[in-house]
């Protein structure tokens, strides 16, 4: 056998042990990645509206740069999270009297923004760990029910916070997520998909935003209370304005 065949074999084998070893939760994120814009996200630079406030969002597998631009009493406030670190100008002027509090309020704000915007992409991050709950029906619709927990090396500040997440069994799209957070007292949440775009080749979702009565509600809870129509309506999250820049790939 030639070393060129040799090699080749070598490569169709590593790759399917590399299938072979991935958890049925974890194809399952796999398929729902695909199914909301798959490869694209991997190299693309996004902007949009959200709540009056502009976010460019800059991601590729090795680096990333969010930022988030508005006005208020003291001018125009231009936040960036990247690689680096974090950074706030104020009419151009860069902030440096910010204390480590304030610089982990604003970076997770940030951060959350970004995350929530690009799912389910970020749920294939090494940090994530994926479980299959098992299978669910909402609506007469039929879900895979995975539970996101993170590791506490690579996990991010608030790696405690659990994530549940209902992708459809045939089309492997995120049409709910239910979390619980512990951050500004702690408590629990629901989204279902309110509206979708799709730009880019990426699909944009808007959600509603429900929570329980008793902010102790265990999340394993959330959706017989949304079903029972025991869920307040606290917010609505869209997205507007929505613009997608593939970037050149190095």
């Amino acid at each position: 056998m030639k070393i060129t065949q040799f090699l080749f074999l070598l490569v169709v084998v590593a790759s399917v042990i590399s299938c072979k070893q991935r958890t049925e939760a974890e194809k399952i994120v796999d398929a729902a990645i695909k199914a909301h814009g798959g490869e694209i996200y991997e190299q693309v630079k996004i902007d949009f509206d959200f709540r009056n406030i502009h976010y460019t969002i800059f991601k590729t597998p090795h680096a990333y740069e969010y930022i988030r631009e508005f006005s208020d009493s003291t001018g125009t406030v231009r936040d960036v999270l990247n690689n680096s670190g974090f950074t706030r100008t104020v009419n151009g002027v860069k902030i440096d009297t910010l204390t480590e509090e304030r610089i982990g309020a604003f970076s997770r704000s940030v951060n959350s923004v970004a995350y929530f915007a690009f799912l389910p992409y970020g749920l294939n991050d090494p940090a994530a760990v994926k479980t299959l709950v098992g299978e669910t029906e909402i609506k007469g619709e039929k879900y895979n029910l995975i539970r996101v927990t993170f590791k506490a090396e690579g996990g991010g500040d608030h790696y405690e916070d659990e994530f549940l997440y209902w992708f459809g069994k045939d089309d492997h799209l995120m049409d709910y997520m239910a979390y619980l957070y512990f951050t500004d007292g702690g408590g629990v949440r629901l989204r279902e998909v309110s509206g979708v775009q799709e730009v880019g080749g990426i699909r944009f979702q808007n959600y509603l935003n429900y929570k329980p009565a008793d902010k102790d509600t265990p999340l394993d809870k959330m959706q017989e209370l949304f079903e029972a129509g025991n869920l307040e309506k606290l917010s609505e999250i869209n997205l507007e304005n929505i613009r997608v820049e593939a970037l050149p790939k190095n």
